[in-house]
Formats: structure tokens, sequence, C-alpha cells
């Protein structure tokens, strides 16, 4: 099979061609490249049926965190918290706590939502108003989702620089196919960092409750809902990574490919009302999510080749949103002619909560920069990748505001 080398630096920049060539190679393919060896999935069909089929379990961590005989008891604190994240749940735990969760993130909850996070979009590019050029991820892609996120959670210092130091943490673990023991215990560190930062928030709204993702999830636990501290827990700590790091790369990723295909940038100066379905062609594009993990809950048969129980696969979800069974002419950006159907959310019970709330946000801060910045360009000629092939984003991204 075809090898993906995952941080190589060409590679980062642009997996796509390398995901194209797996995917002609065949529909599936074992790779050595992850821990403990996994499945690689390459097409749309494929990986939309795992991520739907109960016989694939998002429960992995086990192996990926403590695997390693020497970090069983040093991360024994890591798996505790992170293997009780909704993200890592099958069913009943997992509907149990987005039961919880989905009363957060209803459209009119989001909808009311909206002047809040306008505000912020015009306080952030108030703040390089004039500039001959600025650093997108720095100026806006960072601060607005910590923002939000913080705002619905009754966070009150969301620009608190150590939420993105605890996320790049986390990040780094959850994108590495082998992550090292040194990247284990930063993440760690991170999680409880930010379980503890959690617990003095708890107490403050158990004293204090208010109209937002904490409180409610107080009142879960005492009702039962949510059955124990530890995963209380791991919902804020999932809640504030999540809230922040999709909705970053998104504007990032989709900002550099609009302007790097000026005709569409241009389309919609012309036609704003275009920006919902180009967000959704944007997300099909170049996902901020490039893959997800599932392990094989009974052993069954899939194209040929025996899945065993316990295997570890891995949709790729870049791959599945190129595929041209899917989405004719994959590779081409085009913000009109599209139907959507990407799975860079996911699919099934798993899909992303938050999915609406980061298209929202999405769109107000493009709507935004179409408006007051018109003549924007890219600064760089080459774009700087994070080295994290599963969260697909930009360290930086310069551009030139006339």
């Amino acid at each position: 099979m075809p090898m993906l080398l995952w941080g190589d630096a060409s590679f980062l920049a642009n997996p796509y061609p390398a995901y194209q060539a797996l995917r002609e190679a065949g529909p599936i393919h074992w790779s050595t490249e992850f821990f403990g060896g996994a499945w690689l999935l390459t097409r749309h069909a494929d990986v939309e049926q795992v991520l739907r089929d109960p016989r694939f379990s998002a429960q992995r961590t086990g192996g990926w965190v403590t695997g390693r005989e020497q970090a069983r008891g040093e991360l024994a604190g890591f798996q505790q918290l992170f293997a009780r994240a909704m993200l890592f749940l099958d069913a009943p735990d997992h509907g149990r706590i987005r039961k919880v969760l989905n009363a957060g993130f209803k459209p009119a909850v989001l909808q009311a939502l909206a002047p809040f996070i306008e505000d912020t979009v015009v306080e952030l590019l108030d703040a390089v108003q004039g500039a001959p050029s600025f650093d997108v991820m720095l100026a806006l892609a960072r601060p607005l989702p910590t923002r939000v996120i913080g705002h619905m959670m009754g966070i009150e210092d969301a620009a608190n620089a150590d939420f993105a130091v605890w996320s790049d943490d986390l990040a780094s673990f959850i994108g590495a196919p082998l992550p090292t023991h040194a990247q284990a215990r930063r993440a760690q560190a991170s999680l409880l960092a930010m379980g503890r930062y959690f617990e003095d928030l708890l107490a403050r709204r158990r004293a204090q409750p208010g109209d937002d993702l904490v409180s409610r999830l107080l009142q879960a636990e005492a009702a039962g809902e949510i059955h124990n501290h530890a995963e209380l827990l791991a919902q804020c700590a999932m809640l504030l990574f999540a809230g922040h790091e999709t909705t970053r790369n998104l504007l990032g990723n989709g900002l550099q490919a609009l302007l790097s295909h000026p005709d569409q940038w241009q389309r919609l100066q012309q036609e704003p009302a275009l920006l919902p379905g180009a967000v959704r062609e944007l997300l099909r594009f170049d996902s901020p999510v490039q893959y997800t993990g599932r392990r094989v809950t009974t052993t069954l048969v899939l194209h040929g080749q025996t899945l065993r129980r316990g295997d570890l696969v891995v949709p790729l979800i870049g791959a599945a949103n190129r595929d041209p069974a899917r989405h004719p002419q994959p590779d081409r950006l085009d913000i009109v002619g599209r139907d959507g159907g990407s799975v860079s959310f996911g699919s099934g019970p798993h899909v992303c909560i938050g999915a609406m709330l980061t298209r929202m946000e999405t769109e107000i801060a493009f709507r935004q920069l179409l408006q007051r910045l018109p003549g924007l360009r890219l600064a760089d000629a080459q774009p700087q990748w994070a080295a994290n092939p599963a969260y697909r984003g930009l360290n930086h991204l310069h551009v030139v505001t006339g």
C-alpha cells in the first residue's frame, strides 16, 4: 500500500494526493503507522458506515493512553478523565450525556448567541483595523471560538492564555498516529490542569448557578444524569477543547482556501447569501478533522479483510471528502455547485454536537471580513501548517489588507 508519511512537511501541506493514491490502491489497508496497527478506510461510503455502525466502538482510549507498560501507572489520571469524555463513549452512556448537553446547542439557543458572536468578531477586527497586514490565526481564529465557548460555559476569563496551551497539548496527543511518551505526559498535565480549573469554577457555580453549560452539567449531576464527578469534569474539559479546536481550524483553513481561489472570494462578495453553502464546501474541501478512530467490537469481514474484535479502524475523513464516487471533481473548490454531504463533523450518533455553532461562527466571521476587508490577500506563498495530521490547521495565516 502507499505509505502516508504523517509527519512529513509535504504531506502536512497537502495530504490529498496521498489520500488519492491510497484510495485508488483499495478501500481498506492495514497500517503499522498507528499504535498497535490499524485498518485505514479511504472511501466515503465506508467511512460513513463505520461512523454509524455500533460494531465500531468509540471506546478506544485504553491502549492509546496506557498501552505502554511504563505508562500504565503514570498516566492513570489521564485515562480516568480522558475515557469518560462523551467523544469516547458508546450507547447508552453516550446518549445519556449527549441528551444533557443537547439543550445547550439547540438552534434557538445558538441563534440567541449570534449577537455575542457578532460583537466579538467586530471587536477582534477593530483591533487590526487600519493595519496593512495581520495574522488571522492570532487576531481572529484563535480568540473567537475560545471566547464563544467560554461565554457558553460561563467562564469569566475566556482570554486565559492557558486554554490555548491546554488545547494544543491535547490536540498534539490525539492527532499523533503514534504519540510519544512525552506527548502523553504533556497531554495528561494539561488535562489535569483543566480539571483543576473546572474544580474552582464548579465550586462557584454550585454556590451561584447560572444559565450556562457548566451549571447545566451540575444540575444533571444532581439529577443523576451525570453519574460521578470524574464524568462531570471530563465533559467540561471536552467542551472547552472541542469548542476551540475545530472552529479555529475551519476559520483558518477556510479563509486560506478562499483567498487561494480569488474567484470564489469575489463571488461571495457579490453574493453573500452563498455563505452557508460556501462554509459547507470549505468543510469538505479541507476538513479541520482529517481522521478519527474506532475499535471493532465483533469479528467481521470488510472488503475481503477480516477485522477482529479489538482492531483499531481509522476512517480517513479527509480522503472520504475527496472521494470522486461521492463528489465529482473533488479537488475543485466549488462554493455554489456542491450539495454538502461531507463527513467533516462525523456521522451517526457521534455527529459533532457543536456543528451548527461552528458553522455559525465561521459565517459571521467571514461576512465581516468580506464587508470590511474585501481586498484581503494572502501574504505567505507557503502556508504554515501545524504538525498535526488529524487536526489539520495553520499555525499562522498572514494576510495583506489592501
